[in-house]
């Protein structure tokens, strides 16, 4: 047995190779302590590394659970987040979002988020990270807040990013007012066949009424409410939400822009308020 090997066993149930290779090389990381430096050094890998990851990679492939939650991190914008079921794990497309909120904040000179949906709290604790805005990350679901709180400590910026069990804004103060909300909501039409990797995530943040809109339009209608004047409102998209939403923010929001990810998919959109 080699390592070959073990990447074939994931390409033959259907992942894509450069998938898989990244795959085994989280596993090697996680469970061997084996990284890219021994590979370039030439250390070789041991029957028992093998032996490891040829296990990991079963347990992966017996139900499709997905590689993060086997290591129970995910790697995100420079970052290692702890992810569990409870929570989404953080994707590429998500990173777009953040890299153009924090590119607003920045240029605008913004002082306060609101994150609507938190989850892992990725959103949160990166833009923290990365620009002096504080924020404020809700979620409904208590575990998912649990992993949030678990990964600002990680950070060491707990006074930066704090977070609060919130339905959308049902526990935002009348007084509290933000520059940016920035969102990924849940966005997949209730009803939709998933693939088997993601019926391991949470539905809650995955699945939405009104076709995959119904956040779109709760958190639109009600933002102005809670933005400061010439307050940013920044969301994911869902494939093929990009009009609706469009159609829902130009009502209350100037400048509203969609911009495309790398697969020339409309994935985000923003907009300064009237």
């Amino acid at each position: 047995m080699n390592i070959q090997t073990i990447i074939k066993m994931l390409t033959d149930a259907g992942i894509e190779e450069r998938e898989a290779k990244k795959e085994v090389k989280m596993l090697l990381e996680h469970f061997c302590n084996y990284t890219e430096k021994d590979e370039i050094l030439g250390h070789p890998l041991t029957e028992e590394h093998l032996n490891i990851v040829k296990g990991k990679v079963e347990a992966r492939l017996a139900d499709r659970t997905p590689v993060q939650y086997i290591i129970g991190e995910s790697y995100f914008m420079g970052e290692f987040f702890k992810v569990t079921h409870d929570v989404l794990i953080p994707r590429p497309e998500t990173e777009l979002l953040v890299t153009k909120g924090i590119e607003i904040i920045k240029e605008n000179n913004l002082d306060s988020v609101l994150d609507i949906g938190t989850g892992s709290g990725c959103i949160a604790c990166t833009i923290a990270k990365k620009t002096s805005a504080t924020v404020l990350g809700v979620d409904i679901s208590s575990d998912a807040l649990r992993i949030a709180l678990d990964n600002v400590t990680r950070l060491g910026i707990n006074n930066r990013a704090v977070f609060r069990k919130s339905d959308l804004f049902s526990k935002i103060r009348a007084e509290e007012r933000f520059d940016m909300i920035i969102s990924n909501p849940p966005y997949i039409p209730k009803g939709t066949e998933l693939e088997p990797e993601l019926r391991h995530e949470p539905s809650i943040a995955l699945f939405a009424e009104e076709n995959g809109l119904q956040l779109y339009r709760k958190i639109v209608s009600e933002a102005p409410d809670y933005l400061n004047e010439g307050g940013w409102l920044i969301f994911e998209l869902g494939i093929g939400e990009s009009d609706a939403v469009k159609s829902f923010m130009d009502e209350y929001f100037e400048g509203v822009t969609v911009e495309k990810d790398l697969n020339g998919i409309d994935r985000i959109i923003y907009g300064k308020m009237i």
